[in-house]
């Protein structure tokens, strides 16, 4: 698999603290890729800097073997993403907001445009505007607007949040059926584990700015279903933090030692 995102010991502090700590890790195409971590762990941080709105201390970031640093432009072209909220205009149809950030982009027609909101289920409901909207009508049009130019990487941050359980199954139906159809890579992050297991191909696991772990999705399952104990290996000084997140994700009978 082609390795769409490559994220390589990235640092980053405010002032003098340390927030990022010397985060590697890639993300393929076609792949739903996880990224784990209780709140404050450094994940909007790292995705603020993987776009561009942060720049890190030190560490590479490339998209499609294109460095950020140097090719940043053309590199973000090929990145479509939702930070927090969808960025859109209520007084405006779902239609009229795809249309008019399909401007932004060369190449988008109106057939794209209805293949999009095809494939986010907005069909009846696209032609109406936006403050009509439920919250995860809005999080479906966002969508359409993060993919409306075939980006090759897709960045959602928290995504389900605020979503009720058939919003979530919604969404995580369209982002499978996006990285099987138009082999996107999709990057998500979320402090949920339980979502992890039933939308992500591999998850990364954050705490305290340091990626814990990088593991298949089918690992951690085969482990939890045969009681296994899931090893981390961290730094000393991390233990303490490291067994409090294990207890946060695997639940509070998780344990740690040697």
């Amino acid at each position: 698999m082609e390795a769409v995102l490559r994220v390589k010991n990235l640092n980053k502090s405010f002032g003098s603290r340390p927030v990022i700590r010397d985060v590697s890790f890639d993300v393929y195409s076609g792949e739903i890729f996880g990224f784990l971590g209780p709140n404050g762990a450094g994940k909007t941080t790292t995705i603020k800097m993987i776009l561009g709105f942060l720049f890190p201390d030190s560490g590479e970031i490339s998209i499609c073997d294109l460095d950020l640093k140097k090719h940043y432009e053309k590199a973000m072209n090929l990145v479509g993403g939702i930070v927090e909220n969808p960025e859109l205009y209520k007084e405006m149809t779902g239609y009229e907001n795809l249309r008019m950030y399909a401007r932004l982009h060369d190449g988008v027609t109106e057939e794209r445009i209805q293949e999009v909101v095809r494939l986010v289920g907005m069909q009846n409901r696209a032609g109406e505007k936006l403050k009509k909207y439920s919250l995860g009508m809005k999080q479906r049009i966002g969508l359409a607007q993060a993919i409306v130019h075939r980006p090759r990487l897709l960045i959602l941050d928290e995504p389900t949040n605020g979503l009720d359980p058939a919003g979530i199954k919604e969404l995580r139906d369209i982002l499978k059926n996006l990285a099987h159809e138009e082999n996107t890579a999709v990057f998500v992050s979320s402090h949920m584990l339980a979502e992890m297991e039933l939308m992500c191909d591999r998850v990364a696991i954050i705490d305290g700015g340091a990626v814990l772990d990088v593991k298949p999705i089918a690992d951690i399952l085969h482990m939890a279903s045969k009681q296994e104990a899931y090893r981390f290996e961290v730094n000393p000084e991390n233990i303490e933090k490291a067994a409090e997140l294990a207890a946060e994700l695997f639940g509070k009978d998780a344990l740690y030692g040697g």
